[in-house]
């Protein structure tokens, strides 16, 4: 993974995770190698240090195996109860004036149930962050208080499902969140405005920061490839999870009507999840089954060697934070036709880098599908705006380069308490 020369900082800084690294996750990997390269103390806090390492030949498992930590098991009481006392001496021999202060500002909320935060954060008291970073709101909203109990910064992501899924049905599940984050970060503005609408107040320091990658790791196929042939069929392919979020049942409903047209096509879907048997079944039914591909979970090589073979990506997601597969597609020269949902109008241009539709309405879909099938010229022109586009403006460089600044700015908010 390339990087940067380094910033110069000293700061330690803890990203919490449930998982690294994950496959569904690239951002985070990069995001956690690019601020490593910048010269960041980055350390990953996990639930689940197993990870998906097959998934990141590039990632050094010696130089991370040392900065991650994971979080102490919680499931079983007896089990707890015996860790406990070897935590907390731990916790006493290597940070004696920290773990004082911890229990201390902690003790309103009983003295066993200090000692209990403290056995559940003993990884980040031990590793006494500058900045810690939750990457997803939903993971700090038990745990928002962190900068007060632990003397730091902290700073929260909000990246699709945690705005647009969780706590709905309780009000104010995330003010929890706006009260203890000395900074937040969202995705676009849909996200910013969601977050409004659920209690936010842009007083506080945020930035928008979206997701990003190495166009040089993206490498388009050579021009006029995307053209199938004279009666060879157009090659249509999503990325994603086969979850109800990302809308596949709308995808081949859309095929439906395509093939109804006569449009001869490939459709080949990317990604394994618990909906396999339910999309299994709607391809069956619709009469899509010589058609339509089910490969499910495969690597980030895999993604891209799919990628340059294909002529459209398709992703009509009922809801979404960005999608980095509609973005990695466009930096592969891909014209995309993507649904209206949450932030991806912000990532797609509509009629310069792919088309827009809205969700839920495979006609729509159907329709520009079958232009982008009769066009080899307009799939080409597309296609290569979305590639300047992704150079311009989602390059990994400037993500990171933003997380810094955001950053900077959490840690100068007022003094650590």
């Amino acid at each position: 993974m390339g990087g940067q020369p380094p910033s110069g900082t000293d700061k330690r800084l803890a990203l919490v995770v449930r998982r690294f690294p994950k496959l569904s996750e690239t951002f985070v990997v990069r995001q956690a190698q690019g601020l490593l390269e910048r010269g960041w103390d980055v350390h990953v806090i996990t639930a689940d240090a197993g990870g998906d390492w097959g998934a990141f030949p590039d990632l050094d498992r010696r130089v991370w195996g040392r900065r991650i930590r994971r979080e102490p098991p919680s499931g079983s009481r007896l089990l707890a109860a015996l860790r406990l006392p070897l935590r907390l001496a731990r916790c006493v021999f290597r940070r004696p004036r920290g773990t004082w202060q911890f229990l201390r500002r902690a003790a309103p909320a009983g003295g066993a149930r200090a000692v209990k935060r403290l056995y559940l954060e003993s990884p980040l008291l031990l590793l006494d962050p500058d900045l810690v970073h939750f990457e997803f709101g939903s993971l700090a909203v038990e745990r928002a208080d962190l900068g007060r109990l632990l003397g730091c910064k902290v700073v929260v992501s909000f990246r699709g499902f945690d705005l647009n899924h969780v706590g709905l049905d309780r009000d104010g599940f995330y003010d929890p969140v706006w009260r203890g984050a000395d900074a937040l970060h969202f995705l676009g503005r849909d996200l910013r405005d969601r977050a409004r609408r659920r209690g936010f107040a842009d007083a506080q320091p945020f930035a928008l920061i979206p997701p990003a990658l190495d166009p040089g790791c993206f490498a388009p196929r050579p021009s006029g490839s995307s053209d199938p042939g004279p009666g060879g069929p157009l090659r249509i392919l999503s990325v994603g999870r086969l979850d109800w979020k990302k809308g596949y049942e709308y995808a081949l409903r859309a095929l439906r009507r395509l093939k109804d047209s006569g449009v001869d096509f490939e459709y080949l879907i990317l990604g394994g999840g618990e909906e396999l048997d339910a999309v299994a079944f709607a391809r069956h039914q619709l009469g899509l089954s010589d058609a339509v591909d089910l490969a499910g979970a495969v690597g980030q090589e895999t993604v891209r060697q799919r990628m340059a073979e294909a002529d459209v990506f398709l992703h009509l997601a009922v809801s979404e934070g960005f999608c980095n597969a509609v973005l990695e597609a466009q930096a592969m020269a891909l014209p995309v036709v993507a649904s209206d949902a949450g932030g991806l109008p912000e990532n797609v241009v509509d009629g310069e880098t792919g088309f827009i539709v809205p969700r839920r309405d495979p006609d729509a879909a159907a329709r520009r599908l079958a232009e982008l099938a009769e066009d080899p010229e307009l799939r080409q022109r597309l296609g290569r705006a979305g590639r300047r586009r992704v150079e311009e403006h989602f390059r990994l460089d400037q993500q990171i380069a933003g997380f810094e600044e955001l950053y900077r700015l959490a840690l100068s908010t007022g003094e650590a308490a």
